[in-house]
């Protein structure tokens, strides 16, 4: 299969050269490489400029064009014609050299699928479970496999709020476990989202669906948008053996304040694109999680080292929540 990779990259140069690196080293090497850069300077390109990376194209995108939702669309618009399958990563990951070739696997055993996810190592911590074992109160157990609950998690078991579907999908009142919560089995799992920063989909996906524009610049919860859209007309599969790391390289992100307000708005947004006539229960439920996690974060003022993050963050959530009575976001798809 010919396969196309895009990276979408602001302001990050050295991470970005550290996941050139890695790809490397893959055992399946990108038919071409697509660079997107929105950062409004040139380190970037000079740093590239450094090396050469074989079948990388370099884009510089102006103020319009720039986003991660933005320059996605801007990359798939410039893909070349014999591309099958395209390849999304952050620019802060790190592969493992089978990467690619365990994404396309997914596509030879199963010719329906329209997107395949890879699998992040260095987040969690995971240990496998004996037969018949019955988690703890703090733990979250999956075929087979257990690891820790945050206090979130513990918090929403305890009031019955708990997702009520596999990871990887949504719940009627969204707030699922995503797809962080699939063990290292070396399975091959079938969801319903994927996260964008480690996705990969078949070219002709794109003929009918695009990124949505409603999430500017950082572009919190796009991948799940597009995803749970995408699902609608077939399957998406997770390859656990698809391994890489996520640093989360702090520059490039929002401030706490917006992060928060987007935290709420977004999801909201996501929630009724995927169910735009939820139930009273399910309505019930989503604000329920929503202030409960809001509420989380303010106690986090108290328990937390970064007490000024917390707050700052908690004040977006509340904002973003209050927001809605007077301005709901209003569906955008391209």
């Amino acid at each position: 299969m010919k396969f196309s990779l895009i990276i979408c990259t602001y302001k990050r140069a050295t991470p970005l050269r550290t996941l050139l690196e890695s790809v490397q080293l893959q055992t399946v090497y990108p038919d071409e490489i697509l660079v997107v850069d929105g950062s409004p300077d040139d380190f970037t390109k000079a740093v590239l400029e450094e090396k050469h990376f074989k079948g990388l194209s370099y884009f510089k995108v102006n103020e319009q064009a720039r986003g991660l939702t933005r320059q996605r669309n801007f990359g798939i618009n410039r893909l070349m014609q014999e591309t099958e399958i395209v390849c999304f990563l952050d620019d802060d990951t790190v592969l493992e050299p089978t990467y690619f070739a365990e994404i396309l696997s997914v596509y030879k055993l199963h010719p329906q699928a329209l997107g395949v996810g890879g699998y992040i190592t260095n987040e969690t911590t995971w240990q496998q479970t004996p037969a018949g074992y019955k988690a703890k109160t703090n733990e979250f157990v999956y075929d087979g496999w257990k690891r820790k609950d945050g206090s979130r998690f513990v918090a929403r078991k305890k009031l019955g709020l708990d997702s009520n579907v596999a990871p990887g999908f949504a719940p009627e009142y969204s707030h699922g476990r995503s797809i962080g919560f699939l063990p290292p089995s070396g399975k091959i799992y079938e969801v319903q989202q994927l996260m964008g920063g480690v996705s990969s989909f078949r070219k002709e996906v794109f003929d009918r669906l695009r990124f949505s524009t409603y999430f500017e610049g950082y572009g919190l919860y796009e991948d799940a948008d597009f995803t749970l859209r995408l699902s609608n007309l077939g399957k998406l599969y997770i390859n656990t053996n698809a391994k890489l790391a996520h640093y989360h390289d702090a520059s490039g992100r929002p401030n706490k304040y917006a992060y928060g307000k987007m935290v709420v708005r977004n999801g909201w947004y996501v929630w009724r694109s995927k169910y735009p006539k939820p139930s009273g229960k399910a309505k019930l439920k989503w604000h329920s999680i929503t202030l409960l996690l809001t509420l989380i974060r303010y106690g986090n003022v108290f328990t937390s080292s970064q007490k000024k993050q917390a707050f700052t963050e908690a004040v977006g959530r509340t904002v973003g929540w209050w927001s809605l009575l007077f301005s709901k976001p209003k569906q955008k798809l391209s």
